[in-house]
């Protein structure tokens, strides 16, 4: 019986030893960065910088895997299925991510209007005025500038770069009035920052057209089949790095913590808001999805994402952590097809998270303000939230950015993102946590919704096989994958 014991236990540790190890690096950074301030020292920001280097090293890694596996992936899955089944997958991957992000924002928003944190102005100070994202845009170009990085003009400057329209204020022009920004003049220019919804728009497309190409795009399948497969490689010795990688990222954030006070004093009960709506949305919202989707429970697959949540918690970046999202994936048995085609896409436009923070947010700003919430400022929150959230890229707090258009939509001034910054790296970290669990479930559940219609188009590849010449046999095995 100790024999048995052993063996199991030595089986656990060799599958589970990725997940452990990252863990131990969230944890034991977190124990280290307590103690470094609690030493008594102060630490500058240079300081910082070198505690956080090596885990930048290790976020700067897995970020440059983002655009060739993100690429790669979608055109390999879309082109490997039949135009039919891709369509049917896509369509029940949007439907899952819009379903979930609303129900998310509702939550959200219950919580907030039940709880108000908000309701003590008195004790919260005025903004920071030298930490304020300032508003040089109006929420409609922000939504006009969504559509437009959906069609890049240039693919190659879609992989460093992202459209964004500015208003610029000239004192010599009579038609401008100061402070009325609507009246400004309209620019664009491009910021730093990869465009994914251009990139994955133009893969969808290219990877239906090699679809219909038929056995004319066997060779360039075959090339970003290899690119995926490659990329995933890749992923596999990156990630070894992930305990000291995380470990000197989670380090570093709680060194430079300016106030612990606002932490569990005057933003206690917004963070607690937030929190308790990001677990009930994780744990509950997603888990009753699942089971009505897939009459299963997801203790087994939450479980095995162990991984997954560490890094995401350690480098508050979904993009980051979907190369080990999609090898989760596979390590589960789910398609590869499926799985390479949901996760990029689920990266991109689903961040539940963010859209349950920015409608939490925005309605405990107004609380603050004493701004009376009626129901249709309520419900433009609503859809603002949604729309923010699908905007926001997957980096680290792109979150406040978008925040600043919901806020505009209730009339509050892009000043008060402030009042919430101190507590902000924290939730990012929960809150992407919870978007990449969304994302790994969406896959099961889009998979499990699809089993019958891939069991239908391996029946027919089958019998093509079957009825194949032997000079055809050949090319049809080349293309399966």
């Amino acid at each position: 019986m100790p024999l048995q014991i052993r063996r199991n236990c030595l089986l656990f540790l060799r599958e589970n030893l990725l997940t452990l190890l990252t863990v131990i690096g969230v944890v034991s950074g977190t124990l280290l960065g307590w103690g470094l301030r609690a030493s008594g020292h102060e630490w500058s920001r240079r300081d910082v910088m070198y505690f956080q280097y090596p885990g930048e090293l290790f976020l700067r890694m897995l970020k440059s895997l983002i655009v060739p596996l993100l690429v790669s992936s979608i055109v390999s899955a879309i082109g490997s299925l039949d135009l039919s089944l891709s369509g049917k997958v896509g369509l029940r991957a949007i439907i899952y991510y819009m379903t979930t992000t609303v129900c998310a924002v509702m939550l959200g928003i219950a919580l907030v209007t039940t709880i108000k944190p908000g309701k003590d102005p008195e004790a919260y100070s005025q903004p920071n005025t030298t930490k304020v994202v300032t508003k040089d845009t109006l929420t409609s170009d922000t939504l006009l500038d969504l559509i437009r990085n959906v069609f890049p003009e240039n693919i190659a400057q879609a992989t460093i770069a992202s459209y964004r329209t500015r208003l610029s204020y000239d004192p010599k022009d009579s038609k401008m009035v100061k402070g009325h920004i609507e009246t400004y003049k309209i620019e664009g220019d491009y910021q730093s920052g990869t465009n994914v919804l251009g990139l994955v728009c133009f893969s969808i497309v290219l990877g239906i057209t090699m679809g219909k190409m038929g056995d004319k795009s066997k060779p360039l399948q075959e090339f970003f089949h290899t690119l995926s497969e490659a990329m995933m490689i890749i992923t596999g010795w990156v990630i070894w790095l992930s305990l000291l990688g995380v470990f000197f990222l989670v380090t570093a954030k709680i060194m430079e913590i300016d106030s612990f006070a606002d932490l569990v004093g005057r933003l206690g009960l917004y963070f607690m808001t937030v929190l308790l709506g990001l677990f009930l949305h994780g744990f509950g919202t997603l888990s009753v999805l699942f089971i009505l989707a897939t009459k299963k429970l997801p203790c087994r697959y939450i479980a095995k994402m162990g991984q997954v949540m560490a890094t995401a918690f350690g480098t508050a970046s979904s993009s980051a952590t979907m190369p080990i999202t999609i090898g989760c994936c596979d390590d589960m048995g789910l398609d590869p097809r499926i799985t390479r085609f949901v996760i990029p896409i689920g990266a991109t436009i689903n961040m539940d998270g963010t859209a349950l923070y920015e409608a939490v947010a925005a309605i405990f700003i107004a609380q603050l303000r004493r701004v009376e919430m009626s129901f249709g400022k309520i419900v433009a929150v609503s859809v603002t939230a949604t729309a923010a959230s699908i905007g926001a890229a997957g980096i680290p707090q792109a979150g406040l950015v978008t925040m600043v258009m919901v806020l505009d939509t209730v009339n509050l001034p892009a000043e008060d993102v402030s009042i919430i910054l101190a507590v902000d790296w924290l939730l990012d970290r929960f809150r992407t946590t919870i978007n990449v669990v969304c994302d790994a479930l969406g896959a099961i559940i889009v998979t499990t919704l699809s089993q019958g219609d891939i069991e239908k188009s391996r029946a027919i590849h089958q019998n093509d096989r079957e009825l194949a010449p032997a000079h055809e046999l050949t090319e049809l095995e080349k293309g399966d994958h």
